[in-house]
């Protein structure tokens, strides 16, 4: 199955034979844990649930805590499921390493959680053009209007209305990265160009879903 679980760690360049420079994310992949499966009979999809990183047993709720104990699993801090093919060929208990889910050239998919800003107007949030900005004027970087009036009662603010609020922290998949090496022996995946979320955070890859059409 071509999915696992991540720690992205930063960004560095590698060279190529030709010695061209070519930028790349280092992703740690500590061997996956097995956890279990969901199928089509009991919960109507199939998938394999993959578990990485240590946790103490308080930290966790009593049902997961217990159904560890019961199957026998190691207790993990991440939790994650993938629907890929072959997932239920995955043994629960065994490790899922990053050798026997990618090699070299492989096209993928990163998923991770974007850097947070923060509290942010519209103009930084959304592109708003501001208003004027010359002496008169009450709409520098403000929002504008927020709404037409209607009679009988005014107007209201309808929802998906663009405002000023925290920016960031936003699940984003970046599709179609390619796979530039896979180090075994350090648990590392070098993948090309960005992939979304600040240092050591968690990343889910898998294989990908759209395969970039070559251009005519």
């Amino acid at each position: 199955m071509k999915g696992i679980i991540g720690t992205k760690i930063g960004m560095t360049q590698v060279f190529d034979e030709s010695g061209l420079a070519i930028p790349v994310t280092v992703i740690h992949v500590a061997p996956n844990v097995v956890v279990g499966h969901r199928t089509v009979a009991k919960e109507g999809y199939d998938a394999v649930r993959l578990g990485m990183g240590e946790v103490k047993p308080r930290k966790l709720t009593q049902p997961l805590r217990r159904d560890y104990e019961k199957r026998g699993l190691p207790m993990v801090k991440h939790l994650r499921e993938f629907r890929l093919p072959g997932a239920l060929d995955l043994t629960p208990g065994s490790t899922h390493r990053v050798e026997a889910a990618f090699e070299n050239g492989d096209m993928v998919d990163v998923t991770g959680t974007s850097k947070g800003k923060g509290f942010a107007g519209v103009i930084k949030r959304w592109g708003f053009h501001r208003g004027p900005m010359s002496h008169g004027s009450k709409y520098h970087r403000r929002v504008g209007s927020l709404a037409p009036r209607t009679s009988g009662g005014g107007g209201r603010v309808h929802p998906g209305r663009k405002m000023p609020g925290h920016m960031g922290h936003d699940r984003v998949t970046v599709l179609n990265l390619k796979v530039v090496r896979v180090d075994a022996d350090r648990n590392l995946l070098l993948i090309g160009g960005a992939v979304p979320g600040p240092k050591g955070s968690l990343v889910m890859v898998r294989e990908a879903i759209k395969m970039r059409r070559e251009r005519i």
